[in-house]
């Protein structure tokens, strides 16, 4: 039966184009997890208002997001897709946690210190220091038992174990304890321009990442101007002058499949033109079917809204039940339906 297996809750930010390290830290672990677990993705387009977005931009952002799910092999069927904003509950539990969270396990989060050091005091929004309990809500809501996140969200989950178990304890036991999911290879993917900063899909240079929904000759290009080094040796390294490399070595790792032993025989004797070559084969040899079945989403707006609407029906059901429970439990008065 659904109610027996264990679920699974993640979302993206529609803040930017998805990237490469999108799909393999994140998108194509979800596929996978479908045939074992009860899976709830959202696009969390609250989380994006954390920092100024375009309206018209969030709005169009969102949609692609959603779209990209589907293309990338999320089955509606056995998923449940929603946008974080039609379910008015994490609203709502992200204030009832955010009242409960101790304002120095908010300061010590690494995103805030790092994110709001790039601006001024006057100008951090309250949002962006309050984003750990509403993603701490993203996940309770649905009773989570795991979350497949990257390495940079590893501590926002611990944040929500923590504030899971304080709400427990002081309200008795109510939420599920989630569990860490980290890939196994690929988990962080970095930029093609800076391989010592994660790929991301907002930075503005032409040549950091590689879009899901770029052209295969666009994503050669920036492939072949990837950074690298000097030392002309085709290897897996931790070493940090060696980064560049790494990044194209991990990149090829994870969508090829091969092991390290294999993928090092593999290039032997080779350059690291013919390493560039062979990473983008293999990267546009994954993206194109992507890419063909999302633009065929986007020219259907109506099968795109109806997948939505009744992801979002099914996850309220599910978050209400929660947030019922909740609400009990802290001494609310229950709304009658």
């Amino acid at each position: 039966m659904e109610t027996q297996r264990k679920r699974v809750l993640s979302g993206i930010q529609p803040s930017g184009n998805l990237t490469l390290g999108n799909y393999i830290g994140a998108l194509r672990q979800w596929v996978a997890e479908q045939a074992v677990y009860q899976c709830y993705f959202c696009v969390v387009d609250l989380h994006a208002i954390t920092v100024p977005q375009d309206p018209a931009e969030l709005r169009q952002k969102t949609r692609e997001v959603a779209a990209l799910y589907l293309a990338a092999g999320i089955d509606p069927e056995r998923s449940t897709i929603f946008i974080q904003s039609h379910v008015s509950a994490h609203a709502e539990l992200g204030w009832m946690l955010t009242c409960l969270a101790p304002l120095g396990w908010l300061y010590r989060m690494t995103q805030f210190k790092d994110k709001s050091a790039k601006q001024q005091q006057e100008s951090v929004g309250a949002g962006l220091l309050n984003y750990p309990t509403l993603m701490a809500a993203d996940i309770l809501l649905y009773q989570a038992h795991a979350v497949p996140v990257g390495d940079d969200q590893r501590q926002h989950l611990e944040f929500t174990r923590d504030l899971a178990q304080r709400f427990n304890h002081h309200y008795g036991e109510t939420f599920v304890i989630p569990e860490v999911m980290i890939p196994k290879a690929g988990a962080r993917i970095m930029g093609l321009d800076n391989p010592n900063a994660k790929m991301s899909k907002s930075e503005a240079s032409e040549y950091h990442a590689i879009y899901l929904t770029e052209t295969p000759e666009q994503s050669k290009k920036k492939l072949m101007r990837a950074v690298t080094d000097s030392f002309a040796e085709i290897r897996f390294s931790d070493e940090p002058e060696r980064a560049g490399v790494n990044n194209l070595l991990t990149i090829y790792e994870a969508l090829s499949g091969q092991t390290h032993d294999a993928i090092e025989a593999q290039f032997v004797g080779k350059g690291y033109g013919d390493l560039k070559k062979a990473v983008a084969e293999v990267v546009n040899e994954t993206l194109n079917p992507m890419r063909s079945h999302y633009q065929k989403l986007t020219q259907d707006a109506g099968y795109l809204d109806g997948i939505l609407a009744s992801g979002a029906e099914r996850a309220r059901e599910r978050a209400e039940q929660t947030l019922d429970l909740v609400r009990e439990r802290m001494g609310f008065t229950i709304p009658k339906r």
